[in-house]
């Protein structure tokens, strides 16, 4: 029982519906919510279990539709508004930057809105430069909005749970190649606090920040640069706003050294804040310059054998802890550990897409 494994798609399902027995205020609406994929298996046999008015389907009228979870928002209720790609919320962007983030703030606290909107990011099948975007630095830079990325399944209940009950709209960000990695999750219900850190890994020769697939990337790293005798810390960011930078000024004074790595594109990112922060704040114990890894500077591509240059991976982040380390990477084996296109996953991946 105290070790049970389920998967990340499971993990949201059971904080949606755990929600919905603990409090009738929440409800669930998105394009697609009620399908038989259900985003991901997010989604699966609540509609059944809960009916049409607590889980429903939305038209393809984003902005329109943010506007009523809102307002419901306002009157009482806790929506959890879902979209399939980050990409269609784009469309919805007056209502949840001018409206969802400012309502408490310009109305003296009196008013709050507790949405959840949960967004899928990430790569995927060459679905190219509208449906695989990852814009979560985007929503981070909105006073009045919290922004949430959880890694693995016990975060992604923990912190939804935590999302769903709090009195501020709240981003949700999926990657979609987590959706399917299992681990250890409680059956009861539990919180995961919003605005803290997770150092997953403990080293004392270099500080690697990562966020939601990227953190993956980074254990794997890991886990092959042990080998060769270099111990990094690695911590998981969990949640962009609010940031909560006082585990990596301390790490960083530890270990000397700094590498982000971003699911986002490298200018004006997460890296970037966190370089930033770190520069302000520990400068005086960084050993060398601070390193970022993200999206070079053009829309996502579609092709296989644009996208393979596309995506950073495991073997760019080895490359760039052995340049930080001064460690000739010629003289190391660096295994290929990723086969195929870079914008489709291990065999471990069962989609749906």
């Amino acid at each position: 029982m105290g070790n049970r494994e389920i998967k990340y798609f499971e993990a949201i399902r059971e904080a949606i519906d755990l929600s919905m027995q603990n409090d009738p205020s929440v409800y669930v609406m998105g394009l697609g919510v009620p399908d038989p994929k259900g985003i991901f298996g997010t989604t699966i046999g609540l509609q059944n279990k809960y009916g049409s008015q607590r889980v429903m389907d939305m038209p393809c009228s984003e902005n329109g539709m943010t506007g009523v979870a809102i307002g419901s928002a306002l009157v009482g209720m806790r929506p959890i508004m879902t979209h399939q790609r980050v990409d269609f919320a784009i469309l919805a962007m007056e209502q949840i930057v001018n409206q969802a983030a400012k309502w408490h703030y310009m109305f003296a606290g009196q008013l709050n809105v507790p949405l959840v909107i949960r967004l899928i990011i990430g790569r995927g099948w060459g679905q190219g430069p509208q449906h695989s975007q990852s814009l979560e630095s985007w929503f981070a830079h909105i006073p009045g909005l919290k922004v949430v990325m959880p890694t693995t399944p016990y975060d992604a209940k923990g912190l939804l749970i935590s999302s769903i009950e709090d009195n501020n709209p709240v981003i949700f960000i999926e990657h979609r190649w987590l959706h399917t990695i299992s681990g250890h999750v409680p059956e009861k219900m539990y919180r995961v606090p919003i605005g803290k850190p997770k150092i997953v890994r403990k080293g004392n020769d270099i500080t690697i920040v990562a966020t939601s697939l990227m953190t993956i990337e980074a254990l794997r790293a890991q886990e092959f640069l042990v080998g060769i005798g270099i111990e990094t810390e690695v911590i998981d960011l969990r949640t962009l706003r609010p940031l909560d930078d006082t585990p990596i000024i301390s790490s960083v004074k530890k270990t000397g050294r700094l590498l982000v790595v971003d699911n986002g594109w490298k200018s004006f990112g997460i890296g970037a804040e966190i370089v930033a922060r770190v520069t302000e704040k520990g400068f005086s114990h960084l050993l060398t310059a601070p390193q970022r890894i993200g999206l070079p500077e053009v829309p996502t591509p579609t092709s296989p054998a644009l996208t393979n240059h596309f995506y950073p991976h495991v073997e760019d982040i080895i490359r760039a802890v052995l340049e930080m380390l001064k460690r000739d990477s010629r003289s190391i084996s660096i295994p290929k550990l990723h086969e195929g296109p870079l914008d489709i996953p291990d065999m471990n991946f069962t989609g749906p897409f």
